[in-house]
């Protein structure tokens, strides 16, 4: 099947594709928003194969395949060469093709149907913090750290080396550029300089949206989103003048583009957790930690100079932090859906912050500070659902423990302590 590369803007999705590019014979790259003539090859009567030898002839670039990767970038530009993708995979499947494209998302709504089964979507993030620490060239780091468990804790310095690398990570993010930028100048000003210019293009892109939506509006929903990030979304504090339909619309276009993740709440009786999901209660994670906190101002030195429990307590920042990495570290073939569960009364509130699957159950992940209290929310809900193993994910090495329940016959829960830079040994 063509591979089709989804995701937000500038996070890589054409660098991986030319470096894929460099394995094969030939590689063949066409941008339909720069080369528009070359969108009259794909038309409505499709054959695949013509328009093949037609690109081939008008860039001389040969079309074999097995030795051709074909890159069809930009493709939203173009609805008739989104519909040709289907053909490849009926007509012409021994050839390597690949599409991706900046807003693709708005152009895959607006037609009727989708080649499901014909197509194969990845869907691709900003760099993960494994990534992060492979740029800098820290494999060994991070074969150590993917080899630990709460049964074989890291030895203390490379643990504390790790907080601090995650500081540096929680402020440059994930997007290439940034990261880029980090390893050549290691200068946070520089960095925020690369975020502020990415900012900015989100933010000229909204123009292209959705004539229903005003890039007004779209502007103070995202930065709603920053600043909310972590709780449930309300719409008031966006704008009391602005119906809540509009902001309702507008952060469903920020969520086309990549810009913002929804965290559902689910009521996690069971498996699949969408099942029992509840749309009225919803987060929003914003795209990348570095971009959020330079959008908000916040100065590096809060993040740097932090202790412990200040940093991983600096509003949702580690909440956020931890709903990406889990993102990130899934199956990057299947659109990402996260889920949350509150118990909402009037002696007040529960919430666990992350519902997963793991081995054909739910598994609940609370984002902690440190060992002392704030546990009774996952303990209320691993007793109303009758679980007994959950994470707590923090700045602590790993660890375990067991919890005895007293109010539901001393019930046994076990709890793994998974660093916030391990989570992917959450998998």
């Amino acid at each position: 099947m063509p591979l089709l590369v989804r995701g937000a803007r500038q996070v890589g999705k054409t660098t991986a594709v030319r470096e894929l590019g460099k394995t094969f014979k030939y590689y063949l790259e066409i941008n339909l928003e720069r080369q528009q003539s070359l969108r009259n090859l794909f038309t409505d009567d499709v054959d695949v194969k013509k328009t093949c030898a037609n690109l081939s002839a008008t860039l001389s670039v040969p079309i074999v395949p097995g030795e051709t990767l074909l890159f069809i970038d930009e493709i939203q530009s173009c609805q008739a060469a989104i519909r040709s993708l289907r053909y490849f995979k009926e007509d012409y499947p021994e050839l390597h093709v690949i599409a991706a494209g900046s807003l693709l998302e708005f152009a895959l709504e607006e037609l009727p149907s989708f080649a499901v089964g014909r197509i194969r979507s990845l869907y691709m993030y900003p760099f993960s913090f494994d990534e992060f620490l492979l740029a800098q060239g820290h494999g060994i780091q991070v074969d150590a750290k993917n080899a630990a468990s709460p049964d074989v804790p890291l030895v203390s310095p490379l643990h504390i080396r790790l907080i601090e690398q995650l500081r540096s990570f929680l402020l440059v993010g994930g997007m290439p550029t940034a990261v880029v930028e980090w390893i050549e100048s290691n200068d946070f000003a520089s960095v925020r300089r690369i975020h502020n210019d990415i900012l900015d293009t989100y933010q000229d892109d909204f123009s292209k949206y959705n004539k229903r939506v005003s890039p007004v509006l779209l502007r103070m929903v995202l930065r709603s989103v920053a600043l909310q990030a972590g709780k449930k979304f309300v719409y008031a504090q966006v704008s009391r003048d602005t119906h809540s339909a509009s902001i309702k619309e507008a952060l469903s276009m920020l969520a086309l583009a990549g810009l913002a993740t929804p965290v559902t709440h689910t009521a996690g009786n069971g498996l699949p957790l969408g099942a029992e999901e509840n749309i009225s209660y919803r987060k929003f994670l914003f795209l990348d930690t570095g971009l959020l906190l330079t959008m908000l101002g916040i100065p590096a030195a809060d993040i740097l100079l932090s202790d412990t429990a200040h940093l991983v307590n600096k509003g949702p920042l580690s909440e956020m932090f931890a709903g990406l990495e889990l993102i990130k570290y899934g199956d990057c073939f299947v659109k990402p859906s996260l889920h949350y569960w509150q118990h909402q009364s009037k002696n007040g509130n529960a919430e666990v912050d992350y519902l997963m699957a793991r081995n054909g159950k739910v598994l609940p992940i609370e984002v902690k500070a440190n060992t002392q209290g704030g546990m009774q929310s996952l303990y209320f809900f691993m007793r109303m659902r009758h679980l007994s193993n959950a994470i707590r994910t923090s700045l602590e090495n790993f660890s375990k423990f067991d919890h005895i329940d007293t109010q539901d016959n001393n019930s046994v829960r076990h709890i793994e302590i998974i660093p916030m830079y391990a989570l992917r040994t959450c998998f």
